[in-house]
């Protein structure tokens, strides 16, 4: 079904999914109206200003992702979105994807907030939330090709993880240096951190519903096989998912994301994967 290894092409199902096309669209918005006469006050307003500035507003850590430096910052950024992105929009539904998004851009307003107590500077820009779909890509497909300058192929695993070691060192030697360095790289890594984060947590399900499951699943095998024999028999005369039955779950993760499938759904679908 997911051909991890061949090379990117991006827009699996849409070419633009519509999180990623409202995204853009208001970043553009935002973008013209930063050129108007009332640009400069739409700056200071929105930008992520650092606490103890004197300018810190609670509303910044959302609007700073919609403001940015220039033009090429804003293409760069709006590209980025959309090369990595439209497939994990395409395969985890809008909602999902809409909520990981923002997720990775608070968290990545958090660090940045951290690390940078005392500075003058104001932050803006999306980077922060596009790493954590730069991360979130590398975690999906780890093994597709990603022409880096468009000559090296370069699988994504190894692609992000370099992505995050530059950031990283590049961030402590801003630090070290006392340089006033006008790229935020741990906002970079605080989307990539609370990226791993979120998604590590969706793998292993640990919601509450899926924590009471579990401890409801192993109470029930701690009680001993009371009605087991009866039990073994239905279940092993219940007819295989029909072929029609797998088509149609396939299609609804297709068009709303795995989140999207009842209990049954997701029992069904791992009863055909293991046969």
């Amino acid at each position: 079904m997911n051909n991890s290894s061949q090379p990117y092409s991006p827009g699996g199902f849409q070419v633009i999914p519509p999180a990623i096309k409202a995204i853009i669209l208001v970043n553009i918005t935002v973008f013209l109206l930063q050129t108007t006469p009332f640009g400069e006050s739409v700056s200071a307003i929105g930008a992520l200003w650092p606490i103890g500035s004197g300018n810190f507003r609670l509303w910044q850590p959302v609007t700073y992702m919609f403001l940015h430096g220039g033009g090429t910052h804003l293409f760069f950024n709006m590209f980025a979105l959309w090369m990595f992105g439209a497939e994990i929009e395409n395969h985890w539904g809008t909602r999902q994807f809409t909520t990981y998004y923002f997720v990775c851009g608070l968290g990545a307003a958090a660090l940045n907030l951290l690390m940078t107590m005392g500075d003058p500077y104001p932050t803006v820009g999306a980077s922060g939330a596009i790493y954590g779909v730069l991360l979130a890509f590398g975690m999906m497909f780890p093994d597709r090709y990603i022409f880096l300058y468009f000559l090296l192929p370069l699988k994504a695993k190894y692609f992000i993880a370099g992505y995050a070691l530059i950031e990283f060192f590049s961030g402590l030697g801003s630090r070290a240096m006392g340089s006033g360095s006008n790229i935020a790289h741990f906002a970079h890594l605080g989307g990539m951190l609370i990226g791993f984060i979120y998604i590590t947590i969706k793998r292993n399900e640990w919601s509450i519903s899926g924590v009471v499951d579990k401890i409801s699943s192993l109470a029930k095998k701690s009680s001993g096989p009371k009605s087991g024999p009866k039990l073994y028999k239905k279940n092993a005369l219940t007819p295989p998912a029909s072929e029609a039955e797998i088509d149609a779950i396939l299609d609804k993760i297709s068009a709303y994301g795995y989140a999207s499938l009842t209990e049954k759904e997701r029992q069904t679908l791992l009863k055909a994967g293991r046969k």
